[in-house]
């Protein structure tokens, strides 16, 4: 599996060591690149260590690495709604990817809980979270809300997900525990 992420600017929660610990795993990670304004984001491969170059915003970007497409997108939240919505920085970047890749790769918003905002009214372009995950645990949007998922749910939801949108998924043995 290919798992996208973001580099954190200005206080957004920092995937990079979940996205290490899912290299040890065997999945392969990358970083977006603003390719022009208003177009959808490509993605390049990134480890620890990798040489970086400086982006849009002066954000590291891998620098020479191979492009991948995504199965999965963990993407920042600055503001979570309460039906899988979510705030950016306004550029809509990571709206534009979603619409653009297929199949759709799972779409993860990664914020912090104090982040919920009752009044965030998604625009037509926006495009819905399938799970939103805060330090207080997992949600799953659903037709009329979020609903709360234990570990083992989600990976269920995940499962489904993926095979519903013909990704790769990686399997598990039963004896092994791992945070979705």
């Amino acid at each position: 599996m290919i798992v996208g992420f973001y580099w954190p600017f200005q206080g957004e929660f920092d995937a990079q060591p979940f996205v290490t610990d899912l290299r040890a795993r065997g999945v392969r990670a990358a970083l977006p690149a603003v390719v022009a304004k208003g177009q959808p984001l490509e993605f390049r491969e990134w480890w620890p260590g990798v040489a970086m170059a400086k982006g849009v915003y002066d954000l590291p970007v891998p620098d020479g690495t191979s492009l991948l497409t995504p199965d999965a997108l963990l993407i920042p939240a600055l503001g979570v709604g309460s039906q899988g919505d979510r705030l950016g920085y306004g550029g809509g970047y990571f709206d534009r990817t979603l619409a653009a890749l297929h199949p759709k790769p799972l779409a993860v918003g990664l914020a912090f809980e104090l982040s919920r905002i009752a009044t965030i009214v998604p625009q037509q372009h926006d495009v819905l979270m399938d799970f939103i995950v805060t330090e207080a645990g997992i949600q799953m949007a659903v037709a009329g809300g979020l609903m709360k998922l234990s570990a083992e749910d989600c990976r269920v939801r995940l499962a489904a997900l993926a095979a519903e949108r013909g990704l790769p998924r990686r399997e598990s043995s039963s004896n092994e525990t791992m945070d979705p």
